[in-house]
């Protein structure tokens, strides 16, 4: 400002003074001393802890915080990092400014912490200073980790999770779940059972918990039981081991369910023929011929308990011949449905005769003439339900589509891996009954993963994960079908583990 109206302006410097003990020219502070001096004379890291034992768990990879508390961090995370400063003795000496980490072999049983420190020194003066902390971790199993190696049937509390279907679909599709929010971390033993999963508990309020997670997120019912262990008649304790038993409601997605007079009644006349199009902890119901659609909650379920007319592994595939659309397009719980006039076919009757089923659709907004689509053959099943037996009069549609068949689409990229994998619980599988079929499992979870890519809002809750095998071509990008549903990289998690060798609680599968 002074220089722009033309004034003359007096430069100013900064004084420097002689160091008082080795004379080099500095900065005056109030010491009078430079930093290296300064440091040779004061060193404010006196009397802080440079060496630290911890213990560790080798077992379930925990960290024990004084007095009995075991806490659960990855190597380098910040919820170590915390506990590495938290142990540290006499730190409220001094002002923490930066603390980081230094790398170490994994093997090594060392961690080092670079820590950052001020403190007023001589006259005023502050002075920082950095120095390494190296913990030493001694292994030492925490209490339910050397219960279970003491006696691995030693359990409080168990969670048996039973579906009575013939497929594990639903249990696919569960197990991704527990994973993303780590509901079973504090299991010590999952064991895969013939319809369903167990999981073991050291305590019971670990249980309940488990318990109330699968209810908030499946239609199910549960009873508990409970059975005499010891008991000491002096102090009156009582050991018991709880047993939760949990049934997942039979309907599932995608399924063709005939509804019992009452519950259609009560849901306003609805179907009665409907499809189950989504399960949370409620069941979402849609008739396919009206677009009406209705919620049935785990309560009203169980209260009139129904079993499904068809089910997925009965799907015939159909060719569509024609389709002309009847009404606009409608959102369904979050999905978009067209009601349409459809020309279809089976597959199997080509070559054979001529037979052609004129329907009413709900994928209208998907089917074109040339498409195949999946849908339950009413023309040629032999159904013997009794909800249907209470319906005189009632006139069946020779053919209901469930969704879209991308089988041809499928074929050329069959064979190829995918961009993206899933985790999986580290499961023990019972063997009393004998091996289930592997060729049969395999297929159900490859049936799984295809109804991720097909369905963006059954994979809105799940965790998918980058493959780094995968190595994406420019030939196979010209060959593969432009329709072909898949997975967009922007959903795709990175995968945080340090090593395959350290997840000891999961494992990766394609």
């Amino acid at each position: 400002m002074a220089q722009d109206s033309g004034m003359f302006v007096v430069p100013q410097t900064i004084g420097t003074v002689l160091c008082c003990k080795c004379g080099i020219p500095m900065a005056p502070n109030a010491a009078n001393m430079c930093v290296t001096c300064l440091r040779s004379e004061v060193d404010i890291t006196e009397g802080l802890q440079k060496n630290v034992i911890i213990m560790h768990c080798p077992e379930c990879e925990k960290y024990l915080q004084p007095p009995r508390t075991w806490i659960k961090a990855q190597l380098e995370s910040k919820e170590l990092l915390t506990f590495c400063v938290k142990r540290l003795k006499n730190l409220n000496k001094v002002r923490l400014v930066h603390a980081e980490f230094v790398w170490t072999e994994p093997h090594s049983k060392r961690i080092k912490v670079r820590l950052k420190v001020q403190k007023e020194v001589l006259n005023g003066a502050i002075l920082e200073q950095s120095y390494v902390v190296e913990y030493v971790q001694q292994d030492h199993m925490c209490e339910s980790c050397s219960r279970v190696a003491a006696n691995p049937d030693q359990w409080v509390a168990a969670v048996q999770l039973r579906q009575h279907v013939p497929h594990r679909r639903t249990f696919f599709f569960l197990e991704q779940l527990i994973l993303k929010h780590d509901a079973a971390a504090r299991a010590i033993k999952i064991k895969q059972m013939e319809q369903g999963i167990d999981f073991f508990f050291s305590n019971r309020s670990h249980g309940m918990k488990f318990v109330e997670f699968v209810s908030k997120v499946a239609p199910v019912r549960s009873r508990s039981d409970k059975q005499l262990v010891s008991h000491d008649i002096k102090s009156s304790n009582y050991n018991y081991k709880h047993t939760f038993s949990v049934e997942i409601s039979p309907i599932c997605r995608e399924d063709l369910i005939c509804l019992p007079p009452k519950v259609a009644v009560s849901l306003g006349n609805l179907g009665p023929l409907v499809i189950c199009t989504k399960v949370t902890n409620s069941i979402a119901l849609l008739d396919p011929l009206t677009l009406r659609h209705c919620f049935l909650d785990a309560d009203q379920y169980w209260r009139s308990s129904f079993k499904s007319l068809l089910t997925s592994r009965q799907l015939v595939e159909y060719i569509v011949l024609d389709v002309e659309v009847v009404s606009s397009e409608v959102n369904v719980g979050g999905s978009k449905y067209v009601l349409a006039d459809a020309q279809v076919a089976r597959v199997s009757d080509f070559g054979k005769n001529d037979i052609i089923f004129s329907i009413r659709t709900h994928l209208g907004h998907l089917l074109s003439s040339g498409d195949y689509a999946l849908g339950y053959d009413l023309y040629g099943a032999n159904n013997n339900d009794i909800e249907l037996e209470k319906y005189k009069g009632l006139v069946l549609p020779e053919a209901i589509l469930i969704k879209k068949s991308y089988e041809e689409k499928r074929q050329k990229k069959r064979a190829k891996p995918r961009s993206w994998k899933l985790k999986t619980l580290n499961m023990e599988v019972d063997d009393t009954k004998g091996r289930g079929d592997p060729e049969k499992m395999n297929n159900e979870y490859e049936q799984f993963l295809r109804d991720l890519e097909e369905n963006p809002e059954l994979r809105f809750n799940i965790s998918l994960y980058r493959n780094k095998d995968y190595q994406p071509s420019e030939m196979a990008s010209m060959t593969d079908g432009e329709d072909l549903p898949s997975v967009p990289l922007e959903e795709l998690l990175g995968d945080l583990d340090l090593s395959d060798e350290e997840d000891g609680s999961d494992s990766m599968r394609e």
